[in-house]
């Protein structure tokens, strides 16, 4: 008898945690999310990494100013919708010089079937960039790990905030259960 045949393929998601292991990302602030699920659980089996579930997007904009204080790097993971919930908070980075690396999955865009994830969805980059961060989105696989890559350059080599936007077309289409 043999033994199962396991696929070993590298996905996006492990890219993606692979970029920040080699940044030595040490805390990570997410508010639970589909499709960031797989990044999660490898930064929760990482016993280098401090995972932090919160309550709210913004808490993990405290988050990475305590944690940069504390001389650690750290990441913020979020859906589209969380940015609005971010929006007075991201001031505090620009006054305070410390660097914010977000990668947010969107939603609001290819096959969305919540009208409500629409509006948010919509604006988010120029949302972003209103607010001094330096934005890039990404629509393939391909594109993933190198757009982390500089944005965790633009975002610990100058003090500032950088986000990665992972467009649904990565995540698949969300589909509603009862």
């Amino acid at each position: 008898m043999s033994a199962p045949v396991q696929d070993t393929a590298v996905t996006w998601p492990d890219e993606l945690f692979d970029v920040l292991k080699r940044a030595d990302i040490r805390q990570v602030g997410y508010v639970p999310d589909a499709g960031h699920s797989r990044l999660i659980a490898r930064c929760k089996a990482d016993p280098e990494i401090r995972d932090v579930v919160l309550t709210t997007e913004e808490e993990g904009i405290a988050l990475a100013a305590g944690a940069w204080l504390g001389g650690q790097r750290s990441a913020l993971l979020m859906q589209s919708s969380g940015v609005g919930n971010c929006i007075n908070m991201l001031s505090l980075i620009r006054a305070c010089r410390f660097p914010m690396l977000m990668l947010v999955t969107m939603r609001g865009e290819w096959e969305e079937f919540n009208p409500w994830q629409v509006p948010m969805g919509s604006i988010v980059e120029p949302a972003l960039k209103l607010c001094d961060t330096s934005v890039t989105k990404v629509e393939t696989p391909d594109q993933v790990a190198p757009a982390a890559q500089n944005a965790v350059q633009l975002a610990f080599g100058g003090d500032r905030a950088a986000a990665v936007l992972l467009s649904q077309k990565l995540i698949g289409r969300k589909v509603w259960v009862k």
